[in-house]
């Protein structure tokens, strides 16, 4: 008895390994359940890098409301000296650091604050230059300005456009939200 006890341990061992069992037809997950289950994980990277592009490019807009702020301080430091409002160069705004991503534009004014029609640019250092706001243009004279700023953020057909005016509500108000679209 002891030798069919010994031949029976050899020919079928008392216990099976995770390998034996899906091999054997044990507990496996089968092609369609592996699939459904990439399927699941892709979808959810999907959605997970659209809500990152949106939150990038929100956090982009921070930088484009900051510099029309800045602007507006400065056109009215400006306004309270000369009794006019006037371009960039005129008013000493400058665009520091290389990481701008907006295309600003703002009109020249003669030393009475008659607009010249000449319109100075700020181009975009990251990303392509946009064309100007299609909702509100670049203008100064010797009673209000509005300067603009736009950006194609996302690359679609929607640029972003925001404007600011010295009319303290608009500072930093958006015309048209790429991102929101």
């Amino acid at each position: 008895m002891s030798m069919l006890t010994l031949s029976r341990s050899i020919a079928q061992p008392a216990h099976r390994t995770r390998v034996g069992a899906v091999l054997a037809g044990g507990r496996g997950f089968t092609i369609v359940e592996l699939m459904i289950a990439i399927g699941i994980i892709a979808l959810l990277a999907v959605l997970a890098l659209t809500a990152f592009g949106r939150y990038r490019a929100r956090s982009q807009q921070a930088e484009v409301m900051m510099n029309l702020r800045g602007v507006f301080v400065t056109e009215l430091a400006y306004y309270a000296d000369h009794k006019r409002f006037s371009n960039f160069s005129d008013i000493g705004f400058k665009m520091e650091g290389s990481t701008n991503r907006y295309t600003y534009r703002s009109e020249q004014t003669t030393g009475t604050g008659v607009p010249t029609g000449i319109i100075e640019t700020i181009a975009a250092r990251i990303g392509m230059v946009t064309p100007d706001n299609t909702v509100f243009a670049a203008a100064s004279s010797a009673s209000s300005f509005t300067v603009t700023a736009t950006a194609n953020l996302d690359n679609d057909p929607t640029v972003d456009q925001w404007h600011v005016s010295e009319i303290p509500p608009d500072t930093g108000a958006f015309d048209v939200n790429d991102v929101n679209q």
